[in-house]
């Protein structure tokens, strides 16, 4: 059994690992905003829908598919399901600021 002091070391180790996790996760995401950004410039300039819902079973299919735990699929799908709804209301705003109407 881990003394307290023990304990509290280890948690705090595990909890800046956490945190330099969630920083390259914000990098990441904040990567995959800006190419979205292009994609919905693209859409608008080609007069395209924001939402395609086959586009997004690809998603989903791709980051399962390519999921090697501990993670399950469920989850990994319903993160990306929340990370999609995010990157489709960045279109939406980004194209509103630009005039369009969608």
């Amino acid at each position: 059994m881990l003394e307290l002091t023990e304990a509290q070391s280890a948690l705090a180790q595990c909890r800046a690992g956490i945190d330099q996790v969630d920083v390259k996760i914000l990098a990441l995401l904040n990567e995959r905003t800006t190419i979205v950004e292009e994609v919905g410039r693209i859409k608008q300039q080609a007069q395209l829908p924001v939402y395609e819902p086959n586009r997004e079973e690809k998603v989903f299919l791709n980051v399962t598919s390519n999921n090697h735990g501990p993670l399950p699929n469920d989850a990994v799908r319903r993160i990306f399901e929340r990370i999609i709804d995010e990157m489709r209301k960045v279109q939406r705003d980004r194209m509103q600021g630009s005039g369009a109407s969608q």
